[in-house]
């Protein structure tokens, strides 16, 4: 299909993920994890910035791996940084385990030029499928049984489009990406349906 790319590896996400970042941009990656990322943005693409992470252990690999890092929780907000302060703000798997999305998505526009968030797309159709079967969706993008997971919200593609509209940002991209033989694609196409994680580029509307 022409609307599909195939990566091979797990570094290939990363890499797709990468590819929507400037060369030399400031960036801001919000839950980064273990740093790779951000690592990955620093020693390929030239990058520079800081990672916002809560977990002890992960924040111990960011420093193994070079990455700066700042322990805080992203339900207090981005109050510790200027208006327009980084090229990028990064939202990866972030967005669903927030209280406070909404306000982060805003506080992503105030603080950076342009937005990056990729979530699971609850409307995916093997999601669809076991929630008509009368069970919650167990899959590659979302793991945890419905009383352990760390998500506290669900959306899809289409909810996310319509959060944007509502909350006056400014789509740039869309896709989705689904996980097959090992690697990534890239889908264009009926993204609601056939993506298992959307993903949305994103800046402040004209209007605000």
């Amino acid at each position: 299909m022409k609307n599909i790319e195939i990566f091979s590896s797990e570094a290939a996400l990363i890499a797709e993920i990468a590819n929507l970042v400037p060369r030399g941009a400031h960036v801001l990656d919000l839950g980064c994890g273990d740093g790779a990322l951000l690592a990955h943005l620093q020693a390929e693409r030239g990058c520079t910035g800081y990672g916002i992470e809560l977990d002890d252990a992960n924040v111990l690999s960011c420093v193994q791996r070079g990455v700066r890092v700042i322990q805080h929780n992203l339900e207090s907000g981005l109050s510790l940084f200027a208006d327009q302060s980084f090229d990028v703000v990064l939202q990866i798997n972030t967005l669903q385990n927030l209280r406070n999305a909404q306000t982060m998505l805003s506080e992503t526009v105030r603080v950076g030029k342009l937005g990056v968030v990729v979530f699971p797309n609850f409307a995916h159709w093997p999601n669809r499928l076991q929630v008509l079967g009368g069970r919650m969706p167990v899959t590659k993008t979302l793991p945890y049984e419905w009383h352990d997971t760390p998500n506290i919200r669900v959306g899809t593609f289409a909810d996310f489009a319509a959060l944007a509209r509502k909350s006056g940002l400014e789509v740039k991209r869309s896709f989705g990406l689904t996980f097959v033989r090992g690697g990534v694609a890239r889908q264009e196409r009926l993204v609601n349906f056939l993506a298992e994680s959307a993903v949305f580029t994103f800046t402040q509307g004209k209007s605000r």
